[in-house]
């Protein structure tokens, strides 16, 4: 495997538990209580909650990142970076602002509530008081991933 192959591979997979790691910290640890309880909510109340929960998180995950870059070395690309975290800050926005309204089958639902039911997922979701938050944490885990991926890579010439 080429050392630029390599490299890529050792930034995307470094990349990805930090992000990882930073988004059960971000979600768990450092989210207020208080917001936690009204990010869900279709209010401006509950927009701004949820605002804060993830400006939180991202700062979360960009600390982290950061530091994982400069201990480790890992050459990653700020820009490449900033774009990876707004896509994790973005799709934790819309997953959270579903928050509590997972078992909702009304047109009036969040999007992303509606799409779950759409696909199948109405009975379990009804059915099973975890499921909002194990579909949830799939959605952020997957995007993740995808966020992982963008920050990975080569820095682009200046």
């Amino acid at each position: 495997m080429p050392a630029e192959s390599t490299n890529t591979a050792v930034q995307f997979a470094a990349t990805y538990a930090a992000l990882t790691a930073a988004h059960e910290v971000g979600d768990y640890i450092v989210q207020r209580d208080a917001d936690a309880k009204i990010k869900g909510h279709p209010s401006p109340a509950g927009a701004a909650a949820c605002l804060r929960h993830v400006a939180s998180y991202t700062a979360t995950q960009a600390a982290t990142l950061y530091a994982l870059d400069r201990q480790l070395r890992l050459g990653l690309d700020w820009r490449r970076a900033a774009l990876g975290l707004a896509l994790s800050a973005a799709t934790h926005y819309a997953a959270d602002r579903c928050n509590g309204h997972w078992p909702d089958s009304t047109p009036d639902a969040p999007l992303l509530v509606r799409a779950a039911h759409k696909v199948g997922k109405g009975g379990w979701l009804a059915g099973d008081h975890r499921a909002g938050a194990l579909l949830d944490q799939a959605w952020h885990k997957g995007w993740i991933l995808a966020a992982a991926a963008i920050t990975a890579g080569h820095r682009t010439p200046a």
